[in-house]
């Protein structure tokens, strides 16, 4: 269930791909980032007030630790987006898949199977055929990386602190410093102005509601059953949801090289986690 968890959370942030591309050329990106995330928590803030008493001053602290990193690699990965290639950006976003796991053995000696190592390089191969691999600004790309790695980061904490608290309780926080976060950045670039038209709100409410409030619960809920390599390597499924909806939605066409590269993650999840594939096995329809 916790991986089947997941694979929602990704499939959901694979359609809003399409949409968030159309929102942020009408609506400034930080802005409604910001946004975003203030309806994320509002969603959040009122089921289960009581539940906040159970964090104490160090959840809380922990918690926002989680958001704060949230909104830092989405700050980081817009503002390398702006100065390298879309293929670039896709494939070294996707090199979370391969720092979680040298980030939790750096950070914490956490052990992990011969086969989570083979699945992840296999993902990463996928990753590379499904992007392309054009080349990209350097500079561009090392931004890119700095928001993968804090994306591998913020995973590999999330491992430590889910067990630990009520999965509402530590969503909400994290959201509201994910608010505060892009909020600041906003406002200190002058982008703040009423969103208007159905493209952005649209966008708005099931980012903020379903790609936001209710992914990173389910993640919170998920991460205390998962480890952070198991995590990573679910999530590398999100570049694989996105070519399909943006081949059903936007008419984007992934080639051979694309379609090839969505087979080989799928190849490296099952590698890694047998009970990935059982899950993949049941919500892809077999030919008769």
């Amino acid at each position: 269930m916790a991986i089947l968890a997941l694979i929602l959370v990704t499939a959901v942030w694979g359609v809003t791909f399409v949409q968030v591309k159309d929102a942020v050329a009408l609506y400034p990106l930080f802005a409604f980032l910001a946004v975003r995330f203030l309806i994320a928590t509002g969603v959040l803030v009122v089921p289960g007030w009581r539940r906040m008493r159970g964090l104490g001053v160090k959840g809380a602290a922990e918690a926002a630790l989680l958001g704060v990193l949230l909104a830092a690699g989405y700050a980081l990965q817009t503002a390398g987006l702006s100065r390298t290639t879309v293929s670039s950006a896709g494939f070294v976003t996707g090199m979370y898949v391969v720092l979680t796991p040298l980030i939790a053995l750096a950070l914490f000696r956490s052990r992990i199977r011969v086969g989570a190592w083979i699945g992840t390089a296999v993902a990463v191969a996928g990753l590379a055929l499904l992007s392309g691999v054009h080349a990209g600004s350097s500079t561009g790309d090392l931004l890119v990386l700095g928001g993968a790695a804090t994306y591998a980061v913020q995973i590999v904490l999330m491992e430590r602190y889910a067990p630990r608290y009520d999965p509402l309780a530590l969503t909400r926080v994290e959201m509201t410093a994910a608010f505060v976060s892009l909020a600041l950045v906003a406002a200190a670039r002058g982008d703040f102005g009423v969103p208007r038209g159905w493209t952005v709100w649209g966008a708005l409410v099931v980012t903020g509601v379903f790609a936001s409030a209710l992914g990173y619960l389910f993640q919170s809920w998920a991460q205390r059953r998962l480890d952070a390599t198991r995590t990573a390597l679910v999530f590398s499924l999100e570049p694989v949801f996105a070519g399909i909806f943006g081949f059903a939605l936007a008419g984007d066409r992934l080639g051979l090289s694309g379609w090839g590269g969505c087979v080989v993650i799928l190849a490296g999840i099952t590698v890694a986690e047998p009970a990935a594939a059982d899950v993949l096995r049941r919500l892809i329809p077999s030919r008769r």
